[in-house]
């Protein structure tokens, strides 16, 4: 063998291996990007699930708390139809944009059934009642904590899923965006007024 043939195949080699470790080096950064997606959206699964354990616990509190409001606020009938119209609408949505749409509303009604609370004092002496609205109270306070961490395991999600070169692989394999549990209600963003 000559010695240019030689060198030809050296290089060659060297081509071929430089070729062959970015190949190995490409393969391996897909992999884990792949992964990491994976276990980004199932962290964030993970998340509305959580956040929906609290919610459901708070649907099945509804009714009692109504029953009890019931029994001093007759003439609230609107509101208490309310309620029960945003606990049922919490139930029958399907897809999570939905769910976290409802419940927001959810939300905003409960506060109007707060204001009614707030007329009938005989109402907040009642033990039955102060024992609904305590774990009411616990329980939004679990929903607050819970969409916190559900907006921000989201937020990473999709950053990642949008940001270069780590989106390249978000499309290729489809992973799509999730929506951010956000107050819909302009109302709900206006600062409280409290008044004595």
């Amino acid at each position: 063998m000559s010695f240019l043939g030689l060198t030809g195949a050296i290089i060659g080699a060297i081509v071929g291996g430089a070729i062959g470790l970015l190949v190995l080096i490409f393969v391996i950064w897909v992999i884990a990007t792949y992964n990491k997606f994976i276990r980004m959206r199932n962290n964030v699964d993970e998340a509305f699930s959580t956040m929906d354990v609290y919610m459901k616990k708070r649907y099945d509190l509804i009714p009692n708390l109504v029953e009890t409001v019931k029994g001093y606020a007759k003439h609230e009938k609107e509101t208490l139809e309310r309620v029960i119209a945003a606990r049922n609408a919490c139930a029958q949505a399907g897809n999570m944009e939905d769910r976290l749409s409802s419940e927001a509303n959810l939300s905003s009604v409960l506060k109007q059934l707060a204001v009614v609370v707030e007329q009938y004092p005989e109402l907040k002496a009642d033990q039955n009642f102060m024992d609904l609205q305590s774990r009411l109270n616990e329980l939004e306070e679990e929903i607050a904590s819970s969409r916190k961490y559900y907006n921000g395991v989201t937020k990473s999600y999709n950053i990642k899923r949008e940001v270069f070169p780590s989106n390249i692989i978000a499309n290729w394999f489809k992973f799509e965006k999730r929506p951010l549990f956000e107050v819909e209600s302009e109302e709900e963003r206006k600062a409280v007024k409290v008044q004595f």
